[in-house]
């Protein structure tokens, strides 16, 4: 039942109807084990706990490695509308959670399990994890994070708020004193823990509609109105933020458009780039001339874009001696990657400089050049020095440059102390905890290797030659 819930679920997301996705989440049997885990909690039976973690935990490896399967085999794998509705848990998604255990549990208490229906339907424990097998599948870490924290919340609302209820009714009433203050104060904890960051979200959705619903007025203010604003996108991940938007108008009512985005930028009070596409009327268009122009002005817009993203992908693969096929483009966030070919004589500073020259080319587009795989730069100290000099800080940022290009969380530093640093390091610990420090502000992970082991980083060395 799991696999065929899973299977239904990610076609559904996939075709992006959400009747498909409803069918999933009638047959999803994940609803049974989340609720015996509330109720184990109530009763501290602790046997019961593991079988329904066990339970749960099988359930959501099946389902995400069957839904990575279908993804793999299917042609489709843009993310749709149904995909991307769960990759930002809110506070709103703990509510409807919360609501629909207690609803569930009262169902089981009560013995009217035909609302259980319902509920499944409320909670869509299902399609969550078949987006996180679609974000395995595409290797979509966004997309796989935060389908997986949907799923995390609902799993642990529906969980507590069945003990909740239980509570409530009389299950676990033979627990002490102690064991009920201890299980409020964990119960508590964990609710706002939750509560907190699923609240920021929602504010930051919040504040995306509200500032979306502003630009539209604006423009709709300025153009008139017998304008139409037929298109408005708002990239909000941008920096600053980009708002593209395309506008039919009267011709009397045309906007130079440095003085729109002025405009726009003292509404909001923030910075952003607006691109507007004013498509002008003359008097007495009627409504089916000015479809028709907003579909060729659509076709133009799509072509121009096309046309954008096969110059930047051959502007990459020509710098990266590769061919343009070769270059991976990720319209939505105007990211270009691309991994070089090995060039005679260049080294990883090479490559960067490619990566930089890029970005300042590809204007609004945002390059990451992949380097062949190779050996780190050697981090050179003077005699005695224990401070890394320009060229060894440029060594140890160039090695972060090359661990994040090459996906590599985490670098063994040799000569690092293992675990808390000794009162007194000695020459070799004090170099090696400088390159450490420098590289987690870059967000590398370090770990401590042998002196004489050459690992990941190069030995800092003892010696007379700086």
């Amino acid at each position: 039942m799991t696999m065929m819930s899973a299977g239904i679920a990610v076609l559904g997301l996939l075709l992006s109807s959400p009747a498909v996705v409803i069918g999933a989440m009638l047959i999803s049997p994940l609803m049974s084990p989340i609720l015996g885990l509330g109720f184990s909690l109530a009763l501290f039976d602790f046997s019961e706990t593991r079988r329904s973690l066990i339970a749960l935990v099988g359930g959501a490896v099946v389902a995400v490695a069957f839904t990575a399967l279908i993804v793999l085999a299917s042609p489709l794998k843009a993310p749709t509308a149904e995909i991307l509705a769960r990759t930002r848990p809110n506070l709103f998604d703990l509510l409807v959670a919360l609501f629909a255990a207690l609803a569930g549990t009262f169902a089981i208490i009560r013995g009217r399990g035909e609302t259980i229906v319902g509920v499944a339907i409320a909670t869509a424990l299902m399609p969550p994890l078949a987006v996180v097998g679609y974000g395995l599948a595409t290797w979509n870490m966004p997309v796989l994070g935060g389908s997986f924290a949907l799923f995390v919340t609902n799993l642990m609302t529906i969980a507590l708020s069945a003990t909740v209820l239980a509570r409530f009714y009389g299950f676990g009433h033979y627990l002490s004193s102690q064991q009920t203050w201890a299980q409020s104060i964990v119960l508590l904890l964990v609710f706002v823990g939750m509560s907190v960051p699923l609240g920021f979200s929602l504010t930051r959705i919040a504040s995306e509609t509200v500032t979306a619903s502003k630009v539209r007025s604006y423009l709709s203010e300025r153009f008139g109105p017998l304008s139409r604003v037929t298109q408005l996108d708002i990239d909000f991940d941008r920096d600053p933020i980009a708002v593209r938007g395309v506008v039919i108008a009267p011709r009397s009512k045309a906007n130079d458009h440095a003085n729109l985005e002025k405009g726009l930028i003292a509404l909001l009070r923030r910075p952003l780039k607006l691109q507007v596409d004013q498509v002008l009327m003359s008097p007495g268009t009627g409504a089916i001339d000015a479809q028709r122009v907003e579909l060729q002005q659509a076709s133009a817009s799509t072509a121009a874009e096309n046309a954008e993203v096969a110059v930047v992908a051959r502007l990459v693969a020509v710098g990266a001696g590769i061919s343009p096929d070769d270059v991976t483009i990720d319209r939505d966030h105007h990211r270009v990657t691309a991994t070089a070919a090995p060039l005679p004589g260049a080294t990883g500073a090479t490559y960067r400089a490619l990566e930089q020259r890029m970005n300042a080319a590809a204007d609004s587009w945002q390059v990451a050049i992949v380097p062949p795989l190779s050996a780190f730069p050697e981090i050179r100290f003077s005699r005695s020095a224990d401070t890394l000099d320009e060229a060894a800080r440029g060594a140890v940022l160039l090695s972060a440059w090359e661990a994040k290009r090459w996906n590599i969380v985490a670098l063994a530093v040799p000569g690092l102390p293992d675990g808390d640093p000794p009162a007194k390091p000695n020459l070799i610990q004090r170099r090696a905890l400088a390159v450490a420090n420098l590289l987690r502000t870059q967000g590398i992970k370090v770990v401590a290797a042998p002196v004489a082991a050459r690992l990941v980083l190069a030995p800092v060395r003892e010696g007379a030659e700086p």
